[in-house]
Parts: C-alpha cells; sequence; structure tokens
C-alpha cells in the first residue's frame, strides 16, 4: 500500500506516525500463521489479540457464518429475537462455571465490562439497598476503555487524558511481587495478604454498605501476565460475601481454555458472582461479549419490575447478540467441545512452561510468569526509555516472523490452542535470540 493509502484511518492504540513508516500488514491467515503483504507466514503467538483461541481460518465458525449471513443478516434486540440468540446463550451457559446461567449480550469485552457495573449496582437498588454504589477495582487492572471500565481500571496511561467518569471508586493493589516471586511456575506462592488490604484498608475506609463491587481479572493479561497468588482470589471471595459485595471476574482474557481449564474461575475454584467473556466466545471473527450473572442476581430484576410489561433492566445495545456474533459463537463453543481443545491447553503447559522459563538467564530477562498457554517475560528496562526494549523485541520479532505482543517491557506469549511442539519451542527461540540481539 502506498502512504496515502493509510492516511485515512487512526489506528487503535498504535504509534500511528511510526507504524505508518513501516507499516505491518496482515492479508490472510490460516491454522497457526497469518500472512503479510509480501506472502511471508508470520507464526501468531498472542492468538491475534488473545482472541483467536481455535486458530485461525476454522471452517465450522466460517460456514456458520456465511450460512447466518445468508438467511438473517440482522434482528433487533429490543422486544424481539431470533432464534440463534437464544441457541447461543443456552450454549455458553451450559459451559458456563455452576451457578452462572444466565447470559447477556453485549458486543466487546469493553461493554461487557461497563454492563456488569451497571448489573451491580442497579441490583443493590433494585433489592432497597440503593446505598451500595462504590466499585473497587485493582492498580494495573485492564477493563476495557469505556468510561467505567476506565474508572474502575488501574492502567495510568489509560486514564490521564480523560477526567474519571465514575466518582465512587478505590482500587486494590496489584499483587506482582518480584522480589519475592520472581520466576514463579503457575500462581505465585508470596502475596495472599495483599488480598486483606479489602478489608483492612477499603472496607474500612468506605464502609462496606456503601460498596457495590470488587471487579478484577483472574489473570491481569494486558498489563504484563500478573498471576493471583495461591489463595488470593478465595480470600477476596471470603470478604466479598462476609460483606454482602458482589464479586466481578472479567474473563475476556482467561476465559474459554487460555490457563488450561475453560474459565480461570474453575481453575482457581473460586465463582465469582458477575462474569464477563468476549475475545475467544466467537475465535475473534465477529466482535462478541457477554456477561453471565447468578440466577439470583437475575430473578432480583424480574421480582422487582412492576408489571409484566416492565423493562426490567434498561440497558443494552444495537447490535447485542447479533445473528452472525451468535452463528459464530455456537460454531466457536461447539469446535471447543468437539476438538477438546480445553484439555489439550492443560495438556501442552508443561512443553510451554519449560519453553518459556529456557529464557531465564538470557539478556535483559528479569522475571518470567507463566500459567496455561500465557507467558510474560519481563525485561529490564533501559534507563530513560520504559517500554523502548519491549518494543524493539515485538519489531525483531516480527521480522523474524513471529508476532508477540508487548506491553511496556514485559513480552507476552499466549499462542492458539492449537499450537504444537514444535512451534512452541520456534516462539521461545525467536524471543531468546533477539533478547541477543538487541541493545
Amino acid at each position: 500500500m502506498k502512504p496515502a493509502d493509510l492516511d485515512a484511518l487512526w489506528m487503535p492504540f498504535t504509534s500511528n506516525r511510526h507504524y505508518k513508516a513501516s507499516p505491518r500488514l496482515l492479508c490472510a491467515a490460516d491454522g497457526m500463521y497469518y500472512t503479510d503483504d509480501s506472502g511471508r507466514k508470520v507464526l501468531d503467538g498472542t492468538s491475534g489479540l488473545w482472541c483467536v483461541n481455535a486458530g485461525h481460518n476454522r471452517r465450522p465458525i466460517v460456514e456458520a457464518i456465511q450460512r447466518a449471513a445468508a438467511v438473517l443478516d440482522y434482528a433487533p434486540p429490543f422486544q424481539m429475537g431470533h432464534p440463534q440468540m437464544f441457541e447461543a446463550a443456552t450454549a455458553l451457559a451450559g459451559m458456563a462455571p455452576a451457578g452462572l446461567d444466565k447470559v447477556f449480550f453485549v458486543n466487546s469485552g469493553s461493554e461487557a465490562a461497563d454492563t456488569a457495573l451497571k448489573i451491580a449496582q442497579a441490583y443493590h437498588r433494585v433489592r432497597g439497598d440503593a446505598a451500595r454504589v462504590k466499585l473497587i477495582g485493582r492498580e494495573r487492572g485492564y477493563h476495557g476503555v469505556n468510561y467505567g471500565g476506565v474508572a474502575v481500571g488501574g492502567i495510568a496511561g489509560n486514564r490521564k487524558h480523560f477526567p474519571v467518569g465514575l466518582a465512587a471508586v478505590d482500587h486494590l493493589r496489584h499483587p506482582l511481587d518480584i522480589d519475592r516471586n520472581a520466576f514463579s511456575r503457575g500462581e505465585p506462592a508470596f502475596g495472599i495478604e495483599l488480598a486483606d488490604e479489602l478489608e483492612s484498608r477499603i472496607v474500612t475506609l468506605h464502609d462496606p454498605s456503601t460498596i457495590a463491587a470488587v471487579i478484577v481479572e483472574p489473570m491481569q493479561g494486558s498489563t504484563g501476565v500478573i498471576l493471583p497468588p495461591k489463595g488470593y482470589l478465595k480470600r477476596l471471595r471470603e470478604i466479598c460475601d462476609k460483606y454482602g459485595i458482589l464479586l466481578i471476574f472479567d474473563e475476556v482474557i482467561t476465559g474459554f481454555g487460555r490457563l488450561g481449564a475453560p474459565w480461570a474461575s474453575q481453575r482457581f475454584d473460586v465463582v465469582p458472582d458477575i462474569l464477563t467473556c468476549a475475545k475467544g466466545l466467537t475465535n475473534g471473527a465477529v466482535p462478541m461479549g457477554a456477561v453471565l450473572v447468578k440466577p439470583a442476581i437475575h430473578d432480583a430484576f424480574m421480582a422487582a419490575a412492576v408489571g409484566e410489561r416492565a423493562i426490567e433492566f434498561p440497558h443494552g445495545y444495537t447490535y447485542s447478540g447479533h445473528p452472525l456474533a451468535c452463528a459464530a459463537a455456537i460454531a466457536t463453543l461447539k469446535l471447543y467441545r468437539d476438538e477438546q481443545l480445553f484439555e489439550r491447553s492443560a495438556g501442552m503447559a508443561p512443553a510451554f512452561e519449560e519453553a518459556a522459563h529456557s529464557l531465564r538467564g538470557a539478556p535483559f530477562v528479569k522475571d518470567i510468569r507463566n500459567l496455561g498457554l500465557v507467558a510474560g517475560i519481563e525485561l529490564e528496562s533501559r534507563p530513560g526509555e520504559p517500554g523502548a526494549r519491549g518494543y524493539d523485541v515485538f519489531l525483531k520479532c516480527w521480522e523474524k516472523g513471529v508476532m508477540v505482543r508487548f506491553t511496556g517491557d514485559v513480552i507476552a506469549c499466549s499462542p492458539p490452542l492449537i499450537i504444537d511442539s514444535a512451534e512452541i519451542g520456534r516462539l521461545f527461540a525467536t524471543i531468546g535470540d533477539v533478547l541477543r540481539e538487541i541493545n
């Protein structure tokens, strides 16, 4: 493409000027590989953007979307429905952690987060407990880019340009502790006491009767693969139960097999009251997200509405439950089951862990964190240039035909669940080669 062909588009989360000077164009994809505009095959080490869990161009998903487009291009979701909308909800509820069997469809992880926050606040209100409006997030948390998600999120760069849209928000400390937990394999041993801060500081400061919900990612992916210490999430669950606070898990990244179980909730044996998902729900083929809630939450809205024609929850989107998205979701969930991809993820995890930790001792590596088929390799920052070394690794890996993700000076790897041993070896060997080449 010529430079003029790139000019109209303002790209998201991208250094536009630097990118357009030397664009990286993805033109096709199949299985584990992208094809760029020169015809070169590029190993996908990031599942696109944490979303193509079943690999690219899977025929059952593609064909389901094609069939749906030929039959029903659009159906309004307000006061109307279509069969696949209900079928998709039933399929997702059937795969969800036990007790989360009511489904509200949205179009992205960002919308799922904001929807979950609204459900949490409105739930307390319909129960007659309207003082519970405060929302507790976590430092370095990522819950999308809408105003609610940014407010409870804890990424400074995502917040500094915008006035915080929600005033009644506070944040827990994040659990990353490299001094005590460097090069942990799986859940870190130290840090469960950080969960106690919810009770010792947050609850004490705000009064538990004013707190609606706590929202956390079971594993913080977007800020560098931050894993919960052993027992940490269970402790949060206990404190929330003690004070009547809802617990929300943002599983937009961790859902659908990423950690070696269908959900992080199951991997850590902690069931939240509300769970958000997106990305792997449709294998990235069509934008879609969902919020899953316990029946007691759903039923509280039904019971509080006056008259059977009343709208119980005045919220939704034009494209909620879009026919093409539902077709993609139904086919994707079936593919996960038919090919036992979650079990495959668990089976490949030991080889993935060994390959990731083989980089210990490589130049600039200060920590490696992993669980399931995700790993974060944290690098020493260049003095006065935070993030520059991570960006260089990303670019050099691309030149060598491997796509990784960088977040600051952390290299994140989260390949499709269909990756094989040779591809795992190539992924981490390429990162190692690059680390030995860069400054």
